[in-house]
C-alpha cells in the first residue's frame, strides 16, 4: 500500500466515532431505527368517509336502544375511529377480559366487541339493581361469573343489533354474535401484523360508564370497501322522497318551446341561395299529411293540422315513444 493510500484509509478511520456500538447482534434492538422501521405501531391507512357516518349513525340508535336495555339516561359519544395493528391491539388488552367474536354473514368473515372493565361492571351494577350515584365495586384479577358474562352477552347482541341497522342503508348485513373469550390469545380472526379499524364508543350513565371498542380488520370490510370509500352527499342515504316530489313539482312548471313541421324537402345548397322574399317552396303536403311535433331535437308527438276558434289548430293523434 503506497503512502498516499495509507493516508486516505487513516482519515478515513479518523471520522468514525469511537463510542458507536459496532455489534453487529444489536442492529435489531428495540428502539433503533431498524427495529422502529420494522416493527413500528404506527399505522398509515386509506380513510373511509362513509365509515364516519355509519357510525355517527349508530351512536343515535345506540342512544334509543341503551335506554331501553338499561332503563337508565345514556349518553353514548364516538370517541375515535383510527387504524391498528392486530396483534398490537390485542396484546394491549388487560387480563381477563371479555372479547367477543361476531361474524359479518353476508361478508363472511369476523370482528371483536370489547366491553371494558369500567362497562361491565357497571353495566352489572345497573342491570342487577345496584345502587346510584356510587362508582361500581371491582374485583381485578378475578374470572367473570356466568351470570356476568351473559349479562354482558346481552349487551352485545344488542350493540350488534344496532350496528347491523346502522349498514343497513349503505349495505345490508347481519352481524351476529360468535363467542365470548376471556383471553385475547383464543380471539384470534386474523394475522397479527394485519391492519384493522378500530372504533371506540363511550358509554355515559349518570356519573359511571366506560367503552366499547369495536375492532374489524380492513379484509372484513372489504366486500364494501368502494361504497365506503364515497364521499357523504347528504344525511339521507339513498332515495329521498321529499326532494323527489319538490324536483317532479318544479319540473312540471318548466316552459317548453314546441313546434310544427309542416313538411320537409331536400335540395341543394345552391336552391336555397337563389330563394328570396316571393319564392315558392312546393312541400309534398297536403291537407291530411299527418304534422309532426317536436321539441328541439326530439319528437313528441303526430297530429293533423285543422281549425279551431279561427285559429290554426292541431290533433294530436299519437304520441312517439323514445328509446328509453
Amino acid at each position: 500500500m503506497s503512502d498516499e493510500e495509507k493516508t486516505e484509509h487513516e482519515s478515513a478511520l479518523e471520522t468514525v466515532d469511537p463510542n458507536m456500538d459496532m455489534d453487529p447482534t444489536n442492529a435489531l434492538t428495540p428502539g433503533t431505527g431498524v427495529s422502529s422501521f420494522v416493527s413500528g405501531s404506527a399505522v398509515y391507512y386509506e380513510r373511509l368517509p362513509m365509515l364516519e357516518v355509519v357510525f355517527d349513525r349508530l351512536v343515535r340508535l345506540m342512544t334509543t336502544s341503551m335506554r331501553n336495555f338499561t332503563g337508565e339516561n345514556v349518553e353514548i359519544s364516538l370517541e375515535s375511529i383510527s387504524s391498528v395493528r392486530f396483534g398490537d391491539y390485542m396484546n394491549s388488552i388487560p387480563v381477563p377480559a371479555m372479547v367477543n367474536v361476531f361474524l359479518a354473514e353476508e361478508w363472511d368473515n369476523h370482528g371483536i366487541v370489547l366491553v371494558d372493565t369500567d362497562l361491565i361492571y357497571t353495566m352489572i351494577d345497573v342491570l342487577l339493581g345496584g345502587r346510584r350515584g356510587n362508582a361500581p365495586m371491582r374485583f381485578d384479577n378475578r374470572q367473570f361469573t356466568t351470570i356476568e358474562m351473559n349479562l354482558i352477552e346481552r349487551l352485545v347482541v344488542a350493540f350488534l343489533t344496532d350496528l347491523s341497522a346502522a349498514f343497513d342503508p349503505l349495505c345490508p348485513v347481519t352481524f351476529r354474535f360468535d363467542r365470548m373469550e376471556s383471553n385475547p390469545k383464543f380471539a384470534s380472526i386474523t394475522r397479527p401484523t394485519n391492519v384493522s379499524v378500530m372504533i371506540r364508543l363511550g358509554i355515559q350513565i349518570d356519573t359511571r360508564g366506560g367503552c366499547i371498542e369495536l375492532l374489524v380488520p380492513y379484509a372484513t370490510l372489504e366486500p364494501i370497501r368502494e361504497l365506503l370509500l364515497q364521499n357523504f352527499m347528504g344525511e339521507k342515504f339513498g332515495r329521498d322522497a321529499i326532494w323527489e316530489t319538490h324536483l317532479i313539482k318544479e319540473l312540471l312548471h318548466t316552459d317548453l318551446e314546441i313546434e310544427a313541421i309542416l313538411g320537409e324537402i331536400t335540395g341543394t345548397l345552391d336552391e336555397a341561395m337563389n330563394w328570396t322574399v316571393g319564392s315558392q317552396v312546393l312541400l309534398n303536403t297536403t291537407p291530411d299529411t299527418p304534422v309532426k311535433i317536436n321539441s328541439g331535437d326530439i319528437p313528441l308527438f303526430i297530429g293533423k293540422v285543422g281549425k279551431k276558434a279561427g285559429n290554426v289548430a292541431i290533433k294530436i293523434e299519437n304520441i312517439i315513444h323514445g328509446e328509453d
